[in-house]
């Protein structure tokens, strides 16, 4: 996937094309996580080769698949919200499309301007890098079987295990056939066997290995750490989970939570107030469906009162939660995503620039009284 975008993205149109493709096929999957740990890491070697920086690249790649993830009727958040604010499934992403498609819109001429004004790698780099890959694998056609039939094991909703043991399998089989000489040193023997085959499949499941090419940049992008190189992340992720359960069980949240509904007196403040609540859950409980969860309950009320369409405030939460919950390094998808790709949180979040504009443009949208629909 690498050495073919190389071939046909142009780095003027790179950031573009990369936020475009992660964003359609987060739609078709509803998951901004399997678009990210598949497309997204070869785009994200793409953009390295051809000299971005990984913030930037990271940026882009995030941004498409929170928008998919966000206006998928397959997305487990986009349900969520719409169930949290009691709204029909496609009435809530229907009333999305005012502010996510606009901040989208945005995003993407950022991402433009910022391709056709930055200088990267020239096209003879690019060459020498196709030519060290070609060099090191046997790179054809039929390698595309695994990554497709993993796409379509997503899109078909698919139960996690079943998708990634099939997507591994593959992978193996296809290493077994196509690189045998990459088998050997993966493995760390010299001659073809059993052992070896098994060996090769362990290690690079598992522990760390690299493939060792004559150009740097290959290097770094074919080292890995395997299922050691997560453990970090998951103990994160247990903790935080824990953590935010306990503050929810125990009420905490709401203690903490409902002195601020007091100051939403106007359409545009209550607004706000939900908007900067999902926020601020996203931050304490290191947790995106308790970002979602918690302030849809808290604000029902005070929406009904306020003579608001229940849509009103599942597009505010999930415009608010869903987004920001990767730009927080504690959070569990901040986290999540940073181990992924291999680029710290806070390089990638001024780069996340449609996670960035979708709260301001939810609150915007408050103020100025757009698109707000009310009850009888």
């Amino acid at each position: 996937m690498i050495y073919y975008g190389l071939k046909i993205l142009n780095p003027e149109i790179f950031l573009l094309a990369s936020c475009i493709i992660c964003a359609i096929v987060s739609i078709a999957s509803g998951s901004s996580w399997s678009t990210i740990a598949t497309i997204g890491i070869a785009l994200l070697g793409i953009g390295k080769s051809m000299g971005f920086s990984e913030g930037i690249i990271a940026g882009s790649i995030i941004s498409g698949a929170y928008f998919g993830d966000k206006m998928s009727p397959l997305s487990d958040t986009t349900n969520l919200a719409a169930a949290v604010a009691e709204t029909e499934l496609f009435t809530h992403i229907k009333y999305m499309m005012y502010t996510t498609i606009p901040s989208f819109i945005i995003t993407l001429i950022i991402f433009l301007f910022i391709g056709l004004n930055i200088s990267v790698e020239s096209s003879e780099n690019i060459n020498a890098l196709l030519s060290t890959i070609e060099n090191t694998f046997n790179i054809n056609i039929y390698l595309f079987i695994v990554p497709i039939i993993v796409i379509v094991l997503i899109i078909k909703k698919t139960p996690a295990i079943p998708a990634l043991l099939a997507g591994t399998l593959l992978a193996l089989v296809c290493a077994f056939i196509f690189q045998p000489q990459i088998i050997l040193e993966v493995s760390k023997m010299n001659d073809l066997s059993f052992k070896s085959y098994y060996l090769a499949a362990i290690n690079s499941m598992g522990s760390d290995i690299s493939i060792s090419s004559n150009n740097m940049l290959i290097n770094d992008l074919l080292s890995t750490s395997g299922m050691k190189g997560m453990m970090n992340t998951i103990w994160l992720v247990v903790c935080a989970m824990s953590f935010g359960g306990a503050m929810e069980a125990g009420g905490l949240l709401n203690r903490i939570s409902s002195p601020i509904i007091k100051y939403a007196n106007s359409t545009g403040s209550l607004i706000a107030t939900t908007s900067s609540t999902c926020i601020f859950f996203n931050l304490t409980t290191s947790d995106q469906y308790l970002s979602i969860v918690v302030p849809g309950r808290m604000f029902t009320e005070s929406f009904k009162e306020k003579g608001l369409a229940s849509e009103n405030l599942s597009r505010t939460i999930e415009d608010s939660g869903t987004v920001t919950s990767v730009l927080i390094p504690w959070n569990t998808c901040g986290a999540a995503q940073s181990a992924v790709l291999g680029v710290a949180t806070i390089a990638y979040l001024p780069f996340c620039f449609f996670n960035l504009i979708s709260p301001l443009m939810t609150i915007m949208y408050g103020y100025l009284n757009l698109r707000i629909k009310k009850t009888n």
